[in-house]
């Protein structure tokens, strides 16, 4: 069936049709990315021009935090089919990151690194960010301040302050990633750990942790005793 174009299908085989009488749940990784695309091109429907991608990028990870060009050098995969398929995992990401929403009390350490991991384990570059919080541990936002290559981000601790003191934050947790899967601190992120810790001090702000987030796992400086001192 993948040579005809979906409408041409039993409505028991169509994505769509699937989805809502089945739930989302039923239906392959091909077929819900073939909901995204909705449309296929001349001899390939939208299920076979997932497959594609799929077989192409060898998984659903690797195909989302694929560059742009890799991705719409796909035979049928354009800019347009690539912006839809970016716009689901941002809303994904950020229906993960509402248990952060503002007033939230921070209760779960577990949560909190899950959702770090969510939004961070996948970026092919660094993404330095702090969640800021009041006197009594509540979210007051959650920012990416700081964005680099996979050598590394450049952050820059008076900006950290600066925007601690615009939000009146009381504590600070901070947070990125580590592009190559490994999620052990590097002397580099101690260092910036120390400085960040003693520059917001001077303005009477704590660092609760710094989350460091690889690939399925994350390590807290809290944990390892890295903040002390």
């Amino acid at each position: 069936m993948t040579g005809k174009p979906i409408h041409a299908w039993p409505a028991g085989e169509r994505p769509r049709e699937k989805l809502l009488e089945r739930g989302p749940q039923a239906l392959s990784d091909a077929e819900l990315i073939a909901v995204l695309l909705r449309t296929g091109v001349p001899g390939a429907s939208a299920v076979a021009l997932a497959r594609e991608l799929l077989t192409r990028f060898a998984g659903l990870r690797p195909l989302f935090s694929a560059a742009p060009e890799a991705v719409c050098s796909t035979p049928g995969i354009g800019p347009g089919k690539y912006a839809q398929l970016q716009a689901a995992l941002e809303l994904a990401r950020r229906c993960l990151a509402e248990p952060l929403r503002r007033g939230a009390v921070l209760d779960s350490p577990s949560a909190v690194r899950e959702m770090l991991q969510a939004r961070l384990q996948d970026r092919p570059y660094e993404v330095f960010c702090c969640i800021f919080l009041d006197n009594r541990n509540r979210v007051i936002r959650l920012e990416e301040l700081f964005r680099g290559t996979i050598d590394g981000a450049s952050v820059h601790p008076r900006e950290v302050v600066r925007q601690a003191l615009v939000l009146n934050a009381a504590a600070v947790i901070l947070a990125h990633n580590h592009p190559s899967g490994v999620a052990e601190p590097s002397q580099a992120d101690e260092f910036i750990t120390r400085r960040l810790k003693s520059a917001l001090a001077l303005v009477d702000i704590r660092v609760l942790d710094h989350l460091v987030i690889g690939d399925g796992t994350a390590v807290s400086f809290a944990e390892r005793g890295l903040l002390n001192g």
